[in-house]
């Protein structure tokens, strides 16, 4: 008998043991709960934050995936692909919508591919037949966009300028009849007159405009672009940058980076090589000053989001089933260049993904996972909640997994429902919502939550330093709550708001 409760208390303390073990394992490193930063625009361009590294890019308002209206001066009708794409392209709308939009492919500075709304491309199908059929753009589907240097408008081509479009054949469109665009030649191409069937009212939807990696790197050419992003790694954020923020309170950093750091030193066109030597040395700078390293996946294959910061092309979400191997591929790379970095806190998966099938981004979840364990046990793996979905949608799913994060995004932006709100009721959603989701997002055996993204600007007018503070400093308090920690973005942006740097430096906050 005595045999009997000996073997039974042996059990007991060897589950308790376990127990333990995967209680610390999750719990490991909570004394340090990240007071962190995003690195945003360094590694990965998102233009708004600092729109003058564009200004050098030649026809900077015809970038990738701009949106374009094109009018008939002679019809007064609009250019449209019949059906949204599949079939001929005609000119015989009077209003612009869906059918009547296209979005560019940049060649070069003046040659472009023009993608219709079902993602099929213009094209020749002969000299008197302009179709949207093919779904990978060539030589028929090139064309040349030609303004005319004396439009007073040219300037200000979201206004609608005058051009002209020369296809590969050398010769220009011409809108013949509202049914047919055909190509002739142009006798006099200095000669600009509205009755002429080669001349097109151009417009750009200026709210379209994509300022991200591929649009600053296509943009420049390949001749440009590399010298343009060296010069903007070494410079944008320092050495001094990570001794700054470890002596204002911050122990961590997040690092956005885009798929193509895998292929470095050569990257698939127009990325440039040299991103993955930045990284290197910006785990060198954080461990020289004490703070821990988030790599985060920003930009995807294929994007996950449609949106600048994913460094899509055109603005089209096309991130699936078939982009999972080639995005576990780059969590392995990094995993494994990375992985037993001391310093090295986590390895963010995706970022913001929004649009995507969940079951889909769980596959992928999984397969990420398991391809950070192959190199490391002591990194936390970091799932980014869907922005399309309940902020609980992943915590049945991560109960499989260990040390395993939950990333999400609070911003009073971009939502209607912030419009009017003012000071002390913005105040008042962060105290009570934003809390009470943190709460229930946080349980004994579940994953630990961090606040991924978080900012000092909102949407009310003429507030006052003070209201800054007391928006900004509720924030700290509350998301302090999240077990593994926040990270503000960002720490550089030409907007103040935005910019921890210049918001510490001017006492709007203290960490």
């Amino acid at each position: 008998m005595c045999n009997k409760y000996f073997y039974v208390n042996l059990l007991f303390i060897f589950y308790l043991s376990v127990f333990h073990n995967v209680y610390a394992s999750q719990t490991k490193n909570l004394n340090l709960q990240l007071k962190s930063v995003n690195l945003g625009n360094w590694l990965v361009i998102e233009g708004w934050m600092k729109p003058s590294l564009f200004d050098g890019i030649i026809n900077n308002d015809l970038l990738d995936g701009t949106h374009v209206q094109f009018m008939s001066l002679k019809l007064q009708k609009y250019v449209c692909a019949e059906l949204g794409g599949g079939t001929v392209i005609v000119a015989n709308r009077t209003r612009p919508f869906h059918w009547e939009t296209f979005r560019l492919w940049r060649v070069n500075e003046t040659m472009f591919n023009l993608r219709a709304s079902n993602k099929q491309f213009l094209g020749l199908e002969d000299e008197n037949k302009l179709v949207a059929d093919i779904d990978s753009p060539g030589n028929k589907e090139t064309f040349e966009i030609v303004r005319n240097d004396h439009d007073p408008n040219m300037t200000h081509f979201g206004d609608g300028c005058e051009g002209r479009i020369k296809a590969s054949n050398g010769l220009f469109l011409q809108a013949i009849s509202e049914s047919l665009i055909s190509t002739g030649t142009v006798y006099e191409e200095s000669i600009w007159e509205d009755n002429d069937p080669s001349i097109f009212k151009m417009t750009v939807l200026s709210d379209t405009i994509l300022k991200g990696e591929y649009q600053i790197t296509n943009g420049y050419g390949p001749n440009k672009a590399s010298k343009i992003m060296q010069n903007h790694w070494s410079t944008y954020i320092t050495e001094d940058d990570f001794k700054f923020m470890s002596e204002n309170g911050l122990n961590a950093v997040r690092i956005p980076v885009g798929w193509w750091i895998a292929k470095d030193p050569t990257p698939p066109k127009p990325f440039v090589g040299g991103s993955l030597k930045t990284l290197d040395i910006a785990f060198t700078w954080a461990q020289k000053y004490g703070m821990k390293v988030i790599v985060d996946l920003h930009a995807a294959p294929a994007s996950q989001n449609g949106r600048a910061h994913s460094a899509t092309r055109d603005g089209y979400l096309e991130w699936g089933d078939s982009s999972i191997p080639d995005t576990v591929a780059t969590i392995d790379f990094l995993a494994q260049r990375y992985g037993e970095r001391p310093n090295l806190i986590g390895i963010q998966l995706m970022n913001e993904p929004q649009g995507v099938n969940l079951e889909s981004l769980k596959k992928y979840y999984k397969a990420g996972y398991d391809a950070v364990r192959k190199h490391t046990s002591s990194a936390y793996v970091i799932m980014s909640n869907p922005l399309d979905r309940d902020s609980r949608v992943l915590l049945p799913f991560v109960k499989a997994f260990d040390k395993v994060v939950i990333d999400v995004h609070y911003y009073n932006l971009f939502s209607d429902k912030f419009s009017n709100m003012n000071v002390k009721q913005n105040i008042d959603y962060i105290k009570h919502q934003r809390a009470s989701e943190l709460s229930s997002l946080t349980t004994s055996n579940g994953p630990l939550i961090f606040v991924g993204e978080w900012t000092g600007d909102w949407k009310v007018q003429n507030a006052t330093k003070q209201d800054f503070q007391n928006f900004m400093n509720v924030q700290v308090e509350v998301y302090s709550h999240a077990k593994f920690g926040w990270a503000y973005w960002a720490y550089k942006c030409d907007s103040n708001n935005w910019n921890l740097k210049w918001l510490l430096n001017n006492n709007y906050v203290k960490l």
